[in-house]
């Protein structure tokens, strides 16, 4: 299983990124541990916002790379409703491949 997040900043920038370990991941981030991305380095990471699952690399990566694509305003749109996936991004992906993730 794959996931696929966005991460808020404490900039209000968003950070979008793939792992296969959500909780572990994000605390990389979080805590800014030698693994986490140069960029949530030097942008304090403040919530994970969005989440998605996939069956495999190729799909996440998909996803990760068309919602880094957007504009800041559609990366907006898709954090505030989740029906706005398919909105933005059914001429892009196969939506149904992928599954929302509650976040807590």
């Amino acid at each position: 299983m794959y996931y696929i997040y966005m991460l808020r900043c404490k900039d209000n920038s968003i950070y979008t990124g793939i792992t296969t370990d959500l909780e572990r991941r994000v605390q990389e981030h979080v805590s800014k541990k030698e693994k986490c991305a140069k960029y949530t380095y030097y942008h304090d990471v403040i919530k994970l916002e969005r989440a998605w699952k996939t069956q495999n690399r190729a799909l996440a990566s998909k996803l990760e790379y068309h919602i880094k694509v957007l504009s800041k305003i559609r990366k907006e749109e898709l954090i505030v409703d989740n029906n706005n996936f398919e909105k933005l991004l059914s001429n892009k992906i196969e939506c149904d491949k992928y599954e929302n993730v509650k976040i807590v």
